[in-house]
Parts: C-alpha cells; sequence; structure tokens
C-alpha cells in the first residue's frame, strides 16, 4: 500500500484500515505476522492499525484456538467483532415470507416466517416481509441502522440490466416488478435481488451439502418450478444478463406442451410437481399432495416410486448434457422432491452415468440437507450479503467513524 497521489495521511490510515478489515471479514481470524504478509504492509503497521479498529469497536484480540497452526509465539488473533453489524435475508414464495439474521461471523441471530394469501398483490407481500424484518431486528436487539445490507429472493428470472423480474410460474406476483427500486424507496441499506433458488443455493454450498467442497457446484431445485444455482470458483454465476441456470425450461420435446415461458416440451411441464400430481391423481384422487406420494413412495408403493423414479430418469438425462459442459464436482438436488431420497438420486444417477461422457459421469449427486424453501433461501440471502456486499468494511468503518 503507497500513498495515492496527492493523498494525505489520513486518506492513507483509512485506506490501510479498509483493507485490514476487509482481510479479517474474508479470511476470519489471523494473526498480526500473517496479515501483514496478506496486506503487504509491516507489523508495525499492523499493529498500528489494528489498535485503531480495536478503539472503534470493529475488531478484537483473542486467544489463538488450539490447533491453529500458529507458532509458540502467535498467542493472540485478530477478528473482526461479530456483532458490529447484522446481515439479513427475505425470501418470498407463493404463500410464506422468511427472515432471516447473521452476525458479520454468519452466526444466526433471528429466523421466523409469516404466511401471506397466495393471491395476495407484491405490494402486500414486501410490506410483510418489512415488518418481519423489523421484528427480527426488534427481537435482536438491534434496529434498521444496524444492518449492513439485506437480500430478497423472490420467484423468476431477474434482468441484470433492468432490475425487472420476468415470469416464471403462470400467476407469480412479482413478474414485471423492478423489486430493487421499490424495496430501496423503503429500505435505505446496500440491496440484493435475487432468485430465491439461488438464494437457496448459496445456503446449501456454505453450510448444507456443499460446504467444504469442491468450488464447481450445480445445485437444482424439483419443486412447482425447476430453478438452479451455478458456483464456478465458489462464486455465483449469475449469467451476462441475469438468466442462467433455467434448467426448468430446457426443451426436452420441440414438439410437446406449450409452456408460459413461451417454449414448448420444457422440463418443467414433464419433472415439476405438477406434474408428478396430475401424474397420481388417477390412483390418489384430485387432493392428493406431494407429502402424501413421498410417504407411499417410502412405504413401497409402486405407483408413486415409480413416476418419482421417472423423474429421475429424465432430469439424469439433462443432467447429463449440463455435466458435460460444465463439469462441476458436485451436484445438489433440492426442493420437495428430492425427499424422496435414492427412489429419486437413484435412477438420476444411473441415467447421468448412462448419457455422461466418461471424465464427467461419475460426478457426486446428493440430496439438499437445509429445510426447504424460504427458510433455506432466507438464510443464502444473510450469506450472500457478507459474501458480495461491495465495499463492506468502508461501510463499517463509515458507521463507527
Amino acid at each position: 500500500m503507497s500513498t495515492p497521489p496527492g493523498g494525505s495521511l489520513r486518506t492513507l490510515r483509512r485506506a490501510n484500515q479498509e483493507h485490514l478489515l476487509s482481510l479479517l471479514l474474508g479470511q476470519g481470524p489471523l494473526h498480526r505476522a500473517e496479515l501483514a504478509r496478506l496486506a503487504g504492509v509491516s507489523r508495525t503497521t499492523v499493529s498500528t492499525i489494528a489498535g485503531e479498529l480495536i478503539g472503534l469497536g470493529l475488531v478484537a484480540e483473542t486467544p489463538a484456538g488450539a490447533g491453529s497452526g500458529l507458532d509458540g509465539r502467535a498467542r493472540e488473533v485478530l477478528s473482526v467483532v461479530p456483532g458490529a453489524g447484522v446481515a439479513a435475508g427475505l425470501d418470498f414464495t407463493l404463500e410464506t415470507v422468511y427472515g432471516h439474521l447473521t452476525d458479520l461471523a454468519g452466526r444466526p441471530l433471528a429466523g421466523a416466517g409469516v404466511t401471506v394469501p397466495a393471491s395476495a398483490h407484491w405490494r402486500e407481500r414486501l410490506e410483510a416481509g418489512l415488518a418481519l424484518l423489523d421484528d427480527l431486528l426488534a427481537g435482536a436487539g438491534a434496529g434498521r441502522d444496524g444492518l449492513i445490507g439485506v437480500a430478497v429472493g423472490v420467484p423468476g428470472p431477474i434482468s441484470l440490466a433492468t432490475g425487472q423480474v420476468g415470469p416464471s410460474l403462470p400467476g407469480q406476483a412479482w413478474a414485471g416488478i423492478n423489486v430493487a427500486r421499490e424495496v430501496r424507496s423503503l429500505l435505505d441499506v446496500p440491496l440484493f435481488v435475487e432468485n430465491n433458488t439461488r438464494l437457496e443455493a448459496v445456503a446449501e454450498v456454505t453450510h448444507g451439502a456443499g460446504r467444504g467442497g469442491p468450488g464447481d457446484v450445480f445445485y437444482f431445485g424439483l419443486s412447482s418450478g425447476i430453478g438452479t444455482g451455478l458456483f464456478f470458483g465458489g462464486d455465483l454465476y449469475r449469467g451476462d444478463t441475469g438468466g442462467a441456470g433455467e434448467l426448468g425450461h430446457v426443451s426436452i420435446d420441440i414438439d410437446g406442451p406449450a409452456c408460459p415461458c413461451g417454449n414448448r416440451g420444457c422440463l418443467v411441464q414433464y419433472a415439476g410437481l405438477p406434474a408428478v400430481l396430475a401424474a397420481l391423481r388417477p390412483r390418489f384422487g384430485a387432493g392428493v399432495t406431494i407429502g402424501a406420494i413421498l410417504t407411499a413412495a417410502a412405504e413401497g408403493d409402486r405407483a408413486c416410486a415409480g413416476v418419482i423414479g421417472d423423474v429421475g430418469t429424465l432430469t439424469g438425462r439433462v443432467l447429463a448434457n449440463v455435466c458435460n459442459l460444465l463439469n462441476p464436482g458436485l451436484v445438489i438436488v433440492g426442493g420437495e422432491l428430492s425427499r424422496a431420497g435414492e427412489v429419486l438420486l437413484g435412477p438420476m444417477r444411473t441415467a447421468l452415468r448412462r448419457y455422461g461422457m466418461a471424465l464427467t459421469r461419475d460426478v457426486r449427486v446428493v440430496a439438499a440437507e437445509l429445510d426447504l424453501g424460504a427458510r433455506a433461501g432466507a438464510l443464502g440471502g444473510a450469506v450472500l450479503v457478507l459474501r458480495e456486499t461491495p465495499g463492506l468494511a468502508a461501510a463499517l468503518l463509515e458507521r463507527r467513524s
């Protein structure tokens, strides 16, 4: 770090503070010598800046834990004070809004959900979500001034250029709405608006089936729709315009039924929950639920196992193409149908091995581990805030200076 042209000592000190704080946010607890090496400054500079950050209540010095790998002189580490800020996720599904709060260390502070009518207007949903957020903050002993950012999950593709939510399933309340603009008019904090399946994927990769795993992960959820989350090198991939990962709208039959997306024969029409329910209504009646189907399949009902197995085979064929193209190190299957376990995953793996190339077909395929839907999406939202908020260190400093 060198003094920028025309810069003052104050400017340099602030830049050093931001850099060291960013390293601690991204790397976790570090010894002073290690922090100096990563920052490219002297240990004396680190000690000076660390003292300033400790004085601001943003950093603390604590004993190094056993097995830290540090030498005998490295008795203390520096780390960000977890309570210096709150990250929030809000996830909206058809009839639920769920919120989740974490501290700066990613530790949960609060989480809860509320129901909304399926027919509710997007404004009603947003009002319910923000009221829930305020309740969670109050319960955690914080307020909106403690928020470092909020991530909002909604169904449907979201244009990176316009912020507008595109159509997905019929009747989605958010279709055509610029959610970011509407939320920012009511909430003045750093904001992310993301497809809610991607937020589920962030949660699974960080805290669920993908934790500690490879950096290249493909997550997809088999629910009413079929959404995905792609991770390359550990980073969430959205594509050039925000439309990456629309697996549910891959056409598997160009002469198949028309899909609301404008295509024909989309995968979601054969492997989404509505298709599974429709296939089993003749056996179970018009009021059959996915819960009843999963229970029957687990108890050995051949009709249920057959329909779910067909979904596994079909999606496995599509996954073979995905793996041939992207070669992920792990595939995570979420959504309600993932609860069928091996009834679904077994045929899926068989089809993937049958249709995949030699170098890609043996990818590990596992079921998601976290709670389904909005609960996981809200957790993923809070994680996303910590991972991707630009200038987080600068924002924390601004609030404390």
